[in-house]
């Protein structure tokens, strides 16, 4: 009676017909290391400056979703008060699935990219944290590819909360709003007996100097700047 066949088996064989089992685990030795030797490469031009502004990509392969344009980056870090710098200044953990679709970029095209950009908040490029961040690759024309995106998605209140901070018009429209509510939640019958228009406007404009003035001696002291200032500084108190 014949017996069953083992494809597993027979696949053994055939290799080992073709080649030896030290040479093979000495193969697989080899291209691993040929593997990591590229991915270390990447890791350093992460950390590093470039000279080279643009990259070659093949067109017919990138997936258009992924390409933006410079005004939209740009607005999208006023709102949400990010910065967009190179990736060289991003003092978090780049995480090793960024690294492959780096690498599997750079196959697909026949390319060596370079000048990656970040986008993320200011923190992130000081601290080792993680909120959001997105890694771009330049294309030239003041577009960018984006590579992966990781982390923690931004709070959804954080355009709401990062309003007052994108512009000096933004600012003062904040510092009258709440000058108003304090006015107006301020138990004013505790120093008059019969308070006048007049003396709600002195109220409120003395709210609207006390605001007004701490948000200046905070925006002073801690070096702070309008998110359309500090988009694409590298500078901390910019």
């Amino acid at each position: 009676m014949l017996s069953k066949t083992n494809i597993e088996l027979k696949l053994e064989q055939l290799r080992n017909k073709r080649i030896s089992e030290e040479a093979i685990l000495d193969e697989v030795a080899q291209i691993f290391s040929e593997i990591e030797a590229k991915r270390n490469i990447i890791k350093q031009t992460l950390k590093q400056e470039s000279l080279k502004k643009q990259n070659t990509f093949n067109f017919d392969k990138l997936e258009s979703n992924r390409i933006y344009h410079i005004s939209d980056i740009q607005k999208l870090c006023v709102d949400y008060r990010l910065r967009f710098l190179d990736s060289r200044f991003f003092k978090g953990t780049i995480p090793e699935e960024a690294v492959s679709k780096i690498r599997q970029l750079e196959n697909e095209h026949d390319t060596s990219l370079k000048n990656f950009k970040i986008i993320a908040p200011a923190k992130l490029l000081k601290l080792e944290n993680a909120d959001d961040p997105l890694l771009f690759a330049p294309m030239g024309n003041d577009y960018f590819y984006l590579i992966h995106k990781w982390g923690n998605d931004l709070h959804p209140l954080r355009k709401v909360l990062m309003w007052p901070y994108k512009t000096l018009e933004n600012l003062v429209i904040t510092v009258f709003l709440v000058s108003l509510l304090l006015t107006a939640i301020t138990p004013i019958n505790l120093f008059s007996t019969g308070p006048t228009t007049q003396e709600y406007l002195l109220l409120f404009l003395f709210m609207f100097k006390w605001v007004g003035g701490m948000v200046l001696f905070y925006g002073f002291a801690k070096g702070k700047n309008f998110n359309t200032a500090i988009w694409n500084s590298k500078y901390y108190n910019a």
